[in-house]
């Protein structure tokens, strides 16, 4: 329970499941007079209302965004560079976080007590402020790298397994930024040389 924490932090990821780009995590203390309306689980907005919020956030809250790069992900494994990507968004925040609350099953390594809330994106503003946060940034990221790696489709797929980014990766082969560890990349004979 964060009963008598001060600074709470609601943390939240994007980018757990493409093969290609970076894991994002963001750490948002939201202040209680100022709370921005419609906040929502970042996957039930549309990117208008996402963007919009994304300013309002940053406008109005403490908060922090860490990445961690396709390469990393694939010499740790997700979970462990998730973990890594929110304990760098919650250190990064303007104040200490005395409590965080943290959407998912695993609580990363830090310094002040947490729970880890199941749906937290849907029940817990702050979580939900955090998720907004972090699909913004991550997809702005993709964004930068459809620019720099282009034919993927990253700037609409984000990275995920849609039958054109397959389809791509049969034609080009595997960029930089995508993940080998992940299936199908691990099956390398999949795709050109």
């Amino acid at each position: 329970m964060s009963v008598g924490a001060r600074v709470v932090a609601g943390v939240d990821e994007a980018g757990r499941g493409p093969l290609a780009g970076p894991v994002v995590a963001a750490a948002v203390v939201l202040d209680p007079r100022r709370i921005p309306v419609g906040l929502a689980d970042s996957k039930q907005l549309d990117a208008p209302r996402r963007e919009a919020l994304y300013a309002e956030i940053l406008a109005t809250a403490l908060v922090s965004a860490a990445a961690v790069s396709a390469a990393v992900v694939d010499r740790i494994n997700i979970r462990m560079a998730t973990l890594r990507a929110m304990s760098r968004a919650i250190a990064g925040l303007p104040a200490a976080a005395d409590h965080i609350l943290v959407d998912g099953r695993d609580l990363p390594p830090v310094r002040c007590r947490g729970e880890a809330v199941i749906d937290g994106d849907a029940l817990c503003l702050s979580i939900a402020a955090a998720s907004i946060v972090a699909k913004v940034t991550r997809d702005r990221m993709m964004d930068r790298l459809a620019m720099l790696h282009p034919g993927y489709g990253f700037e609409t797929n984000r990275g995920y397994a849609t039958r054109t980014h397959i389809e791509a990766l049969a034609r080009l082969g595997p960029c930089p930024v995508h993940r080998m560890t992940f299936r199908p990349l691990a099956q390398r004979d999949l795709f050109a040389p």
